[in-house]
């Protein structure tokens, strides 16, 4: 079984940057997207930034150009470079892997929070 473990979140001012780190750790299988999403009270979930086993980035326009998304296979973790951070930025941030072909999984960290506030 496949846990994902979240840290880097924290309180920064707008225009500052963080780095948010996901390790997975157990029985990783291949061929695995891994992404961040954000929530924020009663909105649902959204899209941040994924990266498939290969390599491929899917970024979400309100982030793209100050988000960086990469992934270490090796490793097995998955990082959200954030630059220039907007008070908008301000959620709870989760890292999901997901693999689509069978046996499929959908697996989900516990959340890190980041508030960009002055």
């Amino acid at each position: 079984q496949v846990q994902l473990v979240e840290s880097g979140g924290g309180l920064v001012q707008p225009g500052g940057s963080l780095r948010l780190s996901c390790a997975a750790s157990g029985t990783i299988p291949g061929a695995t997207v891994m992404g961040w999403f954000r929530q924020v009270p009663g909105k649902q979930r959204e899209l941040v930034a994924t990266v498939t086993s290969g390599g491929t980035t899917d970024v979400a326009e309100s982030v793209k150009g100050r988000f960086t998304v990469s992934r270490n296979n090796y490793k097995n973790t998955l990082d959200l470079q954030m630059n220039n951070l907007k008070p908008e930025d301000t959620a709870v941030y989760y890292c999901k892997m997901q693999r689509k072909m069978t046996p499929t999984m959908t697996v989900w960290g516990q959340g890190t929070q980041v508030t960009v506030s002055s």
